[in-house]
Protein backbone atom coordinates (compact mmCIF):
# COMPACT_ATOMS: atom_id res chain seq x y z
CA UNK A 1 0.00 0.00 0.00
CA UNK A 2 1.71 3.23 -1.01
CA UNK A 3 2.09 5.87 1.03
CA UNK A 4 1.70 9.55 -0.02
CA UNK A 5 5.08 11.58 -0.18
CA UNK A 6 5.56 13.67 2.92
CA UNK A 7 7.86 15.11 4.97
CA UNK A 8 10.25 12.80 7.39
CA UNK A 9 10.29 14.18 10.71
CA UNK A 10 12.34 11.92 13.17
CA UNK A 11 9.44 10.75 15.42
CA UNK A 12 7.10 10.14 12.38
CA UNK A 13 6.11 6.89 10.88
CA UNK A 14 7.11 4.82 8.35
CA UNK A 15 5.33 1.84 8.07
CA UNK A 16 3.24 -0.24 5.26
CA UNK A 17 0.14 -0.01 7.05
CA UNK A 18 -1.28 3.50 8.54
CA UNK A 19 -3.69 3.94 11.53
CA UNK A 20 -4.17 5.89 14.18
CA UNK A 21 -5.63 6.31 18.17
CA UNK A 22 -4.54 3.97 20.78
CA UNK A 23 -2.43 0.89 19.93
CA UNK A 24 -0.26 -0.81 21.50
CA UNK A 25 3.51 -2.59 19.87
CA UNK A 26 4.53 -5.87 19.60
CA UNK A 27 7.86 -6.63 19.10
CA UNK A 28 8.05 -10.53 17.81
CA UNK A 29 11.61 -11.26 18.16
CA UNK A 30 13.78 -14.66 17.98
CA UNK A 31 14.52 -15.02 21.63
CA UNK A 32 11.22 -13.41 23.13
CA UNK A 33 7.92 -11.20 22.79
CA UNK A 34 7.70 -8.14 23.92
CA UNK A 35 4.60 -5.66 24.23
CA UNK A 36 5.12 -1.32 24.96
CA UNK A 37 2.06 1.00 25.50
CA UNK A 38 3.33 4.52 26.40
CA UNK A 39 1.51 7.56 26.64
CA UNK A 40 2.02 10.78 25.84
CA UNK A 41 3.30 12.33 22.38
CA UNK A 42 7.15 13.07 21.27
CA UNK A 43 6.69 16.84 21.59
CA UNK A 44 5.87 16.77 25.01
CA UNK A 45 7.86 13.71 25.85
CA UNK A 46 6.52 9.85 26.34
CA UNK A 47 5.40 7.40 30.10
CA UNK A 48 5.55 3.71 29.98
CA UNK A 49 1.76 2.71 30.79
CA UNK A 50 2.37 -1.15 30.02
CA UNK A 51 4.65 -3.68 28.94
CA UNK A 52 5.22 -6.98 28.83
CA UNK A 53 8.26 -9.21 28.22
CA UNK A 54 7.89 -13.56 27.28
CA UNK A 55 10.95 -15.34 26.72
CA UNK A 56 9.62 -17.67 23.78
CA UNK A 57 11.74 -21.41 22.62
CA UNK A 58 12.77 -20.63 19.28
CA UNK A 59 10.90 -23.57 17.86
CA UNK A 60 7.79 -21.58 18.85
CA UNK A 61 8.64 -18.64 17.46
CA UNK A 62 9.52 -20.46 13.96
CA UNK A 63 6.08 -23.08 14.06
CA UNK A 64 4.18 -21.95 11.03
CA UNK A 65 1.63 -24.71 11.85
CA UNK A 66 -1.83 -23.73 12.29
CA UNK A 67 -0.98 -25.29 16.08
CA UNK A 68 2.04 -22.92 16.20
CA UNK A 69 -0.19 -20.35 15.13
CA UNK A 70 -2.49 -20.40 18.05
CA UNK A 71 0.27 -21.22 20.27
CA UNK A 72 1.67 -17.83 19.76
CA UNK A 73 -1.74 -16.41 20.27
CA UNK A 74 -2.32 -17.65 23.40
CA UNK A 75 1.11 -16.49 24.15
CA UNK A 76 0.76 -12.85 22.80
CA UNK A 77 -2.85 -13.06 24.70
CA UNK A 78 -1.35 -14.09 28.05
CA UNK A 79 1.44 -10.97 27.67
CA UNK A 80 -1.79 -8.80 27.21
CA UNK A 81 -3.71 -9.83 29.98
CA UNK A 82 -0.11 -9.71 32.15
CA UNK A 83 0.45 -6.37 31.20
CA UNK A 84 -3.30 -4.74 31.83
CA UNK A 85 -3.52 -3.95 27.68
CA UNK A 86 -7.18 -4.06 26.61
CA UNK A 87 -7.07 -2.03 23.24
CA UNK A 88 -7.38 -4.43 20.35
CA UNK A 89 -5.51 -1.88 18.08
CA UNK A 90 -0.83 -2.97 17.51
CA UNK A 91 1.53 -1.89 15.84
CA UNK A 92 3.91 -4.79 14.63
CA UNK A 93 7.67 -4.72 13.21
CA UNK A 94 8.61 -6.13 9.93
CA UNK A 95 11.95 -8.20 10.07
CA UNK A 96 14.34 -6.95 8.11
CA UNK A 97 15.22 -9.95 6.13
CA UNK A 98 11.52 -9.13 4.95
CA UNK A 99 11.61 -5.18 4.37
CA UNK A 100 14.04 -4.18 1.35
CA UNK A 101 14.89 -0.37 2.21
CA UNK A 102 17.05 2.01 0.26
CA UNK A 103 17.74 5.87 -0.05
CA UNK A 104 17.46 6.64 -3.61
CA UNK A 105 18.09 10.06 -5.34
CA UNK A 106 15.31 12.06 -7.44
CA UNK A 107 14.85 15.37 -9.41
CA UNK A 108 13.87 17.58 -6.40
CA UNK A 109 10.01 18.45 -7.34
CA UNK A 110 6.82 19.73 -5.67
CA UNK A 111 5.15 17.53 -3.85
CA UNK A 112 2.52 15.95 -5.89
CA UNK A 113 5.35 15.84 -8.97
CA UNK A 114 7.42 14.09 -6.38
CA UNK A 115 4.91 11.81 -6.15
CA UNK A 116 4.41 10.51 -9.30
CA UNK A 117 8.03 9.94 -10.76
CA UNK A 118 8.73 7.83 -7.56
CA UNK A 119 5.32 5.64 -7.93
CA UNK A 120 6.48 5.42 -11.76
CA UNK A 121 9.92 4.45 -10.73
CA UNK A 122 8.96 1.58 -8.24
CA UNK A 123 9.83 -0.84 -10.39
CA UNK A 124 13.67 0.54 -10.71
CA UNK A 125 13.55 1.19 -6.84
CA UNK A 126 12.69 -2.24 -5.24
CA UNK A 127 14.37 -5.96 -6.12
CA UNK A 128 10.75 -7.26 -6.47
CA UNK A 129 7.79 -7.59 -8.82
CA UNK A 130 5.72 -3.73 -8.00
CA UNK A 131 2.51 -5.65 -8.07
CA UNK A 132 4.38 -8.69 -5.43
CA UNK A 133 4.86 -6.24 -2.80
CA UNK A 134 4.03 -3.77 -0.44
CA UNK A 135 5.67 -0.48 -0.68
CA UNK A 136 5.82 2.70 1.31
CA UNK A 137 7.67 5.45 0.29
CA UNK A 138 8.67 8.97 2.27
CA UNK A 139 10.42 12.04 1.45
CA UNK A 140 13.49 13.24 3.22
CA UNK A 141 13.78 16.48 1.57
CA UNK A 142 16.19 18.12 -0.29
CA UNK A 143 20.00 15.64 -0.50
CA UNK A 144 22.10 17.27 1.87
CA UNK A 145 24.84 16.66 -0.84
CA UNK A 146 22.97 18.00 -3.47
CA UNK A 147 19.92 20.86 -3.98
CA UNK A 148 18.87 19.20 -7.36
CA UNK A 149 17.65 16.26 -5.77
CA UNK A 150 15.51 14.91 -3.05
CA UNK A 151 16.12 11.70 -0.94
CA UNK A 152 13.55 9.25 -0.62
CA UNK A 153 13.23 6.38 1.63
CA UNK A 154 12.00 3.42 0.17
CA UNK A 155 10.44 0.37 1.75
CA UNK A 156 9.05 -3.10 0.55
CA UNK A 157 8.02 -6.01 1.58
CA UNK A 158 6.38 -9.22 -0.14
CA UNK A 159 2.62 -9.22 -0.53
CA UNK A 160 2.45 -12.67 0.91
CA UNK A 161 4.64 -12.01 3.98
CA UNK A 162 2.82 -8.54 5.13
CA UNK A 163 -0.96 -10.52 4.53
CA UNK A 164 0.35 -13.36 6.28
CA UNK A 165 1.28 -11.71 9.12
CA UNK A 166 -1.76 -9.27 9.43
CA UNK A 167 -4.45 -12.53 9.30
CA UNK A 168 -2.57 -14.27 11.61
CA UNK A 169 -2.63 -11.40 14.35
CA UNK A 170 -5.54 -10.35 13.52
CA UNK A 171 -6.52 -14.05 13.72
CA UNK A 172 -6.14 -12.96 17.85
CA UNK A 173 -8.80 -10.54 17.94
CA UNK A 174 -6.43 -7.47 17.07
CA UNK A 175 -6.17 -4.54 14.74
CA UNK A 176 -3.27 -4.16 12.62
CA UNK A 177 -2.88 -0.72 12.57
CA UNK A 178 0.71 -0.50 11.32
CA UNK A 179 3.42 -2.85 10.15
CA UNK A 180 6.88 -1.14 10.26
CA UNK A 181 10.39 -2.43 9.29
CA UNK A 182 12.26 -3.23 12.51
CA UNK A 183 15.32 -1.29 11.72
CA UNK A 184 13.26 2.08 11.27
CA UNK A 185 11.58 1.54 14.57
CA UNK A 186 14.80 0.57 16.15
CA UNK A 187 17.12 3.58 14.72
CA UNK A 188 13.97 5.60 16.07
CA UNK A 189 14.02 5.04 19.84
CA UNK A 190 17.92 4.72 19.61
CA UNK A 191 19.52 8.10 17.72
CA UNK A 192 20.72 10.44 20.56
CA UNK A 193 18.84 13.71 21.18
CA UNK A 194 19.98 16.61 19.13
CA UNK A 195 22.85 14.77 17.48
CA UNK A 196 23.54 17.15 14.33
CA UNK A 197 26.19 14.19 12.56
CA UNK A 198 25.35 11.35 11.79
CA UNK A 199 25.51 8.27 13.90
CA UNK A 200 25.42 4.85 13.54
CA UNK A 201 22.68 2.19 15.19
CA UNK A 202 23.56 -1.23 15.47
CA UNK A 203 21.07 -3.94 16.61
CA UNK A 204 23.11 -7.40 17.02
CA UNK A 205 20.25 -9.91 16.99
CA UNK A 206 19.97 -13.97 17.39
CA UNK A 207 20.46 -14.59 13.79
CA UNK A 208 21.49 -10.96 11.77
CA UNK A 209 22.54 -7.71 12.75
CA UNK A 210 20.84 -4.56 11.53
CA UNK A 211 22.65 -1.05 10.85
CA UNK A 212 21.22 2.17 9.91
CA UNK A 213 23.25 5.24 9.76
CA UNK A 214 21.15 8.09 10.82
CA UNK A 215 22.26 12.06 9.74
CA UNK A 216 19.98 14.79 10.06
CA UNK A 217 17.16 13.57 11.46
CA UNK A 218 16.79 10.99 9.01
CA UNK A 219 17.94 7.23 8.07
CA UNK A 220 20.62 7.43 4.93
CA UNK A 221 21.67 3.78 4.74
CA UNK A 222 20.09 0.87 5.78
CA UNK A 223 22.03 -2.56 6.10
CA UNK A 224 21.04 -6.03 7.31
CA UNK A 225 24.38 -8.40 7.45
CA UNK A 226 24.16 -12.21 8.51
CA UNK A 227 25.33 -13.44 11.68
CA UNK A 228 24.37 -12.72 15.26
CA UNK A 229 24.60 -13.62 18.25
CA UNK A 230 23.90 -17.63 17.72
CA UNK A 231 26.62 -17.75 15.86
CA UNK A 232 29.18 -15.83 18.49
CA UNK A 233 27.58 -18.69 20.60
CA UNK A 234 28.33 -21.22 18.03
CA UNK A 235 31.63 -20.35 17.96
CA UNK A 236 32.48 -20.15 21.55
CA UNK A 237 30.84 -23.52 22.32
CA UNK A 238 32.94 -25.60 20.01
CA UNK A 239 35.83 -24.03 21.28
CA UNK A 240 35.26 -23.89 24.66
CA UNK A 241 33.67 -27.72 24.21
CA UNK A 242 30.65 -26.39 26.17
CA UNK A 243 26.94 -26.62 25.02
CA UNK A 244 25.48 -23.50 23.33
CA UNK A 245 23.42 -22.58 26.24
CA UNK A 246 26.15 -22.35 28.24
CA UNK A 247 28.17 -20.75 26.20
CA UNK A 248 26.06 -17.44 25.80
CA UNK A 249 26.05 -17.15 29.27
CA UNK A 250 29.73 -16.96 29.54
CA UNK A 251 29.67 -14.19 26.62
CA UNK A 252 27.19 -12.26 28.17
CA UNK A 253 28.84 -12.50 31.66
CA UNK A 254 32.18 -12.30 31.20
CA UNK A 255 32.29 -10.90 27.31
CA UNK A 256 35.83 -9.80 26.01
CA UNK A 257 37.62 -9.53 29.01
CA UNK A 258 40.98 -10.83 28.48
CA UNK A 259 41.75 -11.73 32.32
CA UNK A 260 37.91 -13.58 32.76
CA UNK A 261 38.19 -17.20 32.16
CA UNK A 262 42.22 -17.10 30.80
CA UNK A 263 40.96 -14.85 27.52
CA UNK A 264 38.89 -18.36 25.96
CA UNK A 265 35.99 -15.89 25.13
CA UNK A 266 37.63 -13.30 23.72
CA UNK A 267 40.28 -15.52 21.76
CA UNK A 268 37.01 -17.71 20.71
CA UNK A 269 35.48 -14.61 19.18
CA UNK A 270 38.36 -12.42 17.72
CA UNK A 271 37.91 -13.97 14.33
CA UNK A 272 34.50 -12.89 14.38
CA UNK A 273 34.36 -10.06 15.85
CA UNK A 274 37.24 -8.66 13.38
CA UNK A 275 34.61 -9.24 10.51
CA UNK A 276 31.74 -7.76 12.36
CA UNK A 277 33.87 -4.73 13.10
CA UNK A 278 34.65 -4.72 9.36
CA UNK A 279 31.49 -4.50 7.98
CA UNK A 280 30.78 -1.62 10.44
CA UNK A 281 33.55 -0.01 9.17
CA UNK A 282 32.11 -1.09 5.57
CA UNK A 283 29.06 0.69 5.82
CA UNK A 284 30.66 3.89 7.57
CA UNK A 285 33.22 4.46 4.16
CA UNK A 286 29.66 3.87 1.98
CA UNK A 287 28.08 6.87 4.16
CA UNK A 288 30.96 9.09 3.76
CA UNK A 289 31.65 8.63 -0.11
CA UNK A 290 27.93 9.56 -0.25
CA UNK A 291 27.97 12.01 2.34
CA UNK A 292 31.46 13.22 2.18
CA UNK A 293 30.73 16.50 4.94
CA UNK A 294 29.11 14.76 7.04
CA UNK A 295 30.88 13.72 10.30
CA UNK A 296 30.36 10.55 11.66
CA UNK A 297 30.29 11.22 15.39
CA UNK A 298 29.15 7.76 16.79
CA UNK A 299 28.36 4.13 17.42
CA UNK A 300 25.28 3.61 18.99
CA UNK A 301 25.24 -0.58 20.42
CA UNK A 302 21.88 -2.64 20.99
CA UNK A 303 20.47 -5.59 21.16
CA UNK A 304 22.99 -8.31 22.21
CA UNK A 305 25.85 -5.55 21.57
CA UNK A 306 24.19 -3.71 24.31
CA UNK A 307 24.44 -6.57 26.54
CA UNK A 308 28.08 -8.26 26.01
CA UNK A 309 30.92 -6.73 28.27
CA UNK A 310 33.76 -4.60 26.77
CA UNK A 311 32.24 -4.93 23.17
CA UNK A 312 31.78 -1.15 22.93
CA UNK A 313 35.74 -0.45 23.59
CA UNK A 314 36.49 -3.10 21.19
CA UNK A 315 34.86 -1.63 18.36
CA UNK A 316 36.12 1.63 19.13
CA UNK A 317 39.44 0.42 19.00
CA UNK A 318 38.78 -1.24 15.90
CA UNK A 319 36.57 1.86 14.20
CA UNK A 320 38.51 4.90 16.19
CA UNK A 321 34.69 6.34 16.60
CA UNK A 322 32.95 7.03 19.96
CA UNK A 323 30.84 3.69 20.72
CA UNK A 324 28.45 3.69 23.23
CA UNK A 325 25.78 1.52 24.47
CA UNK A 326 22.29 2.74 23.25
CA UNK A 327 19.78 3.47 25.57
CA UNK A 328 15.79 2.78 24.14
CA UNK A 329 14.36 4.32 26.94
CA UNK A 330 15.44 7.81 26.80
CA UNK A 331 12.60 9.65 25.64
CA UNK A 332 10.48 7.64 27.58
CA UNK A 333 9.44 7.85 32.07
CA UNK A 334 10.17 4.79 33.22
CA UNK A 335 9.10 4.32 37.08
CA UNK A 336 11.60 2.72 40.04
CA UNK A 337 8.91 -0.49 40.10
CA UNK A 338 8.96 -0.85 36.21
CA UNK A 339 12.82 0.29 35.97
CA UNK A 340 13.79 -2.46 38.81
CA UNK A 341 11.74 -4.85 36.87
CA UNK A 342 12.76 -4.01 32.84
CA UNK A 343 16.92 -4.10 33.94
CA UNK A 344 17.64 -7.73 33.19
CA UNK A 345 16.52 -7.12 29.66
CA UNK A 346 15.99 -3.61 29.06
CA UNK A 347 18.23 -3.05 25.90
CA UNK A 348 15.94 -5.60 24.46
CA UNK A 349 13.17 -2.91 23.83
CA UNK A 350 14.25 -0.55 21.22
CA UNK A 351 11.95 -2.41 18.26
CA UNK A 352 9.15 -2.49 20.86
CA UNK A 353 9.80 1.21 22.04
CA UNK A 354 10.51 2.31 18.66
CA UNK A 355 7.29 0.98 17.36
CA UNK A 356 5.38 3.19 20.56
CA UNK A 357 6.76 6.34 19.66
CA UNK A 358 5.25 6.04 15.99
CA UNK A 359 3.63 9.29 15.84
CA UNK A 360 -0.65 9.35 15.29
CA UNK A 361 -0.29 12.68 14.09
Amino acid sequence: MLDAVKPYVYNKDMSLIHGVGDFFALDIGTIAIRLVQLSGDAQHGWSLQKFAYVPVERKVLKDDSAAGTRRMGEIILGAMKQAGITTKNVAVGVPADKAYMRVEKVDNLPKDELRSIVQYQLDKFIPAAVDESTVDFVSLGISPTDATKAEVLIASSPIDYTETLMEKIESYGLNVVAQEPEPIAMARALTPVGAQDARLIIDLGDGSTDLVMMYKGAPRLVRTTPGGFSMMAKTVASALSVKEEQSRQFILKFGLAQDKVEGQVFRALDSTLENFAAELSKSIRYFKSEYMNAPVGGIVLSGFAGMIPFIAEYIEAKTGIQTVQGNPWQLVKVTPEQQQVLQPVASEFAVAIGLAERSND
